[in-house]
């Protein structure tokens, strides 16, 4: 797949920041610079996600590449991984994400959040309330509203990639782990 629509110029400082952020300027950010507006909101409210720290980073990070997988963002399970190692989280369990329900690397609560990234994702969700539960009462109730806003933006961020054509940069080469292809949807995430 290639971008659907063209890239747009970004303003001078707002390129030369994400080239210090990222090394490069995200394909996504140039995207969505077509309307300015929309991609300072977006930035503004990724970056505002980014700072929550009542949930755990690595089950946040876990969820948002099972969320990536399930849609086929390329894009974001690539800078997943290279925000993974940047945040020192375990890259092991990182890669295997999208074959978590096969892998015997994840603890049971991270399982969990896992099937729960997955149900959020589906549509109609499939949230069961023996899940929520679970979650609710090893998390409490302060991380699991974190995690359920968190998941939902990691939805709207993924599919946004997905509709317009955005794929993977090569951001996870710098953490020498593959892209893995989530094995239910073949060629739903392309191996970088």
């Amino acid at each position: 797949m290639t971008l659907r629509i063209s890239k747009a110029e970004l303003p001078a400082e707002l390129r030369d920041n994400m080239i210090k952020q990222f090394g490069v300027v995200p394909e996504n950010v140039e995207v969505l610079w077509h309307s300015p507006g929309v991609a300072q909101d977006n930035l503004e409210f990724g970056g505002k996600v980014g700072a929550w720290d009542t949930a755990d980073a690595s089950l946040k990070s876990f969820a948002h590449m099972a969320v990536a997988a399930q849609v086929g963002c390329s894009w974001c399970l690539d800078v997943g991984y290279f925000q993974a190692q940047n945040g020192n989280l375990d890259l092991t369990k990182a890669s295997q994400v999208p074959r978590w329900r096969e892998s015997d690397v994840f603890e049971p609560l991270e399982r969990d959040v896992l099937e729960y990234a997955e149900a959020m994702t589906s549509t109609p969700l499939t949230v069961t309330d023996e899940l929520y539960a679970g979650l609710l009462a090893r998390l409490g109730p302060a991380a699991m509203i974190e995690l359920t806003a968190f998941i939902a933006y990691v939805n709207l961020a993924t599919r946004a990639n997905v509709a317009n054509g955005v794929e993977s940069q090569g951001f996870s080469a710098s953490c020498e782990i593959p892209l893995a292809g989530h094995p239910e949807k073949s060629g739903a995430v392309s191996a970088s």
